[in-house]
């Protein structure tokens, strides 16, 4: 097929890249001139593994092109993939702006039928709402078809999760249509689920949702586990070997952020209140988030004691999440901000990101970072930092004390090492 995708993002690059791979030919296009002029070079503005080897192979085997003028694909391309942002607004909603643009950009450019596929994260309704727009902007209904089509991918593994999906969501109102998007992913071996469109878009936020709930939940049973000096991994584990339950996103830390759960989670919240309903477990769910970094503080607070001299904090990561480049929303950004509000000196390593963050001195390198260090906090479980050179890391720091944001370190390895050594739920 030949398919426009409307969108250079995370989603848009991820997908436009591995359906090149799986032959159609795939045209991804941005209003960001500077971003197409680095992707047509093979430079991608986002971190993600093995991105950049696929986006360059069918950038040569002629079967992915990036471009500006979205119009000219839309009007040459039968198929129309929207994967634009659709970040929080003030009050919670998905703020629309970016899909009312390409919508508008639709309208004036349809002129033979086009399947619309929106890929990116709406609230239920929205599939609806682009079907009467374009009607009333004057688009003839037997020119197009909606079809929700949302994404479940996860940074750090995205090609992985669109190269083997546990599942593909396709909500439409049209067999002929859903069939068509079936199509696109024909090579691709999964479970198929055919649904109307509504409900499709409430698969995806009620997924996220769920799954922020996992996180919020074992987070409340470590501090169970802090009080009666249980081990959460091993209460983890019992858990997770329920089949009804699961394994996946029962690991106790810092607590969720990145671009996906925060973000869709108020939106499920503001989507609901509109219609009068009141979500008294989501709002558990995000208080309980919120509040996570305070009980790594005091645990913190807790191990410097009484201290005269300013004590100075070792933070590794920054990302909200190891193998990507993401900072939105990160626990372990919140975690440095609110240690240099405290009046800590605060020294930060990550391998891929470097924000600008008050009071906060970054560091050539993990062991940089430590030097004379107080406290060592490990808030992003990037595998270097799984498998440092403990010995080196034990000489460098003032005092050997490790807290672990995300119960990922080898405890009996680092007090082997001399380490006092804190997770949470973790006696």
């Amino acid at each position: 097929m030949e398919i426009c995708v409307v969108g250079a993002g995370y989603v848009g690059l991820t997908t436009a890249a591995v359906l090149a791979d799986r032959g159609h030919t795939v045209f991804c296009t941005d209003v960001d001139t500077d971003k197409i002029a680095k992707l047509r070079k093979g430079i991608i503005p986002i971190y993600e593994p093995g991105l950049t080897e696929l986006i360059k192979d069918n950038q040569q085997r002629d079967t992915l092109f990036f471009d500006t003028d979205s119009k000219k694909h839309m009007a040459h391309c039968p198929v129309i993939m929207i994967a634009v942002g659709t970040p929080s607004a003030k009050d919670g909603s998905a703020d629309m702006k970016y899909v009312k643009h390409v919508i508008t950009a639709i309208a004036e450019t349809i002129r033979s039928y086009k399947t619309i596929i929106m890929k990116s994260t709406v609230p239920p309704g929205t599939a609806d709402w682009v079907e009467e727009e374009l009607q009333q902007r004057g688009t003839r209904p037997d020119l197009f078809d909606i079809v929700s089509n949302p994404e479940f991918l996860r940074e750090g593994t995205a090609i992985e999760d669109t190269v083997h999906p546990d599942r593909i969501v396709i909500g439409a109102k049209r067999s002929e249509a859903a069939m068509k998007v079936q199509e696109m992913y024909a090579s691709l071996q999964t479970t198929f689920l055919l649904t109307n469109r509504l409900e499709a878009e409430l698969i995806k936020y009620a997924s996220n949702a769920f799954l922020a709930t996992k996180i919020s939940f074992i987070n409340e049973i470590a501090r169970i586990c802090d009080a009666y000096s249980a081990d959460i991994m091993e209460v983890s584990q019992g858990i997770g070997l329920d089949e009804r339950i699961g394994s996946r996103f029962l690991q106790a830390g810092l607590g969720y952020g990145g671009s996906c759960f925060p973000k869709d989670v108020n939106a499920l919240d503001y989507v609901a209140s509109s219609k009068g309903v009141k979500l008294d477990l989501l709002h558990a769910v995000k208080k309980i988030n919120r509040s996570q970094i305070d009980i790594y503080l005091n645990k913190i607070t807790h191990a410097l004691g009484e201290w005269t001299e300013k004590p100075r904090i070792a933070v590794w990561g920054a990302t909200f999440k190891e193998n990507t480049d993401d900072i939105r929303y990160s626990q372990a950004i919140a975690l440095m901000k609110k240690l240099t509000h405290r009046g800590y000196a605060v020294y930060a390593y990550d391998p891929l990101a470097t924000p600008e963050l008050p009071s906060v001195i970054w560091c050539s390198s993990p062991y940089v970072a430590v030097e004379q260090a107080d406290v060592l906090v490990v808030a992003t479980a990037w595998h270097s930092f799984l498998e440092a050179d403990w010995h080196k890391v034990k000489t460098l720091m003032r005092r050997p004390v490790i807290v672990d944001g995300r119960n990922a370190l080898d405890k009996k390895n680092l007090e082997l090492h001399g380490f006092a050594y804190m997770g949470v739920g973790r006696p």
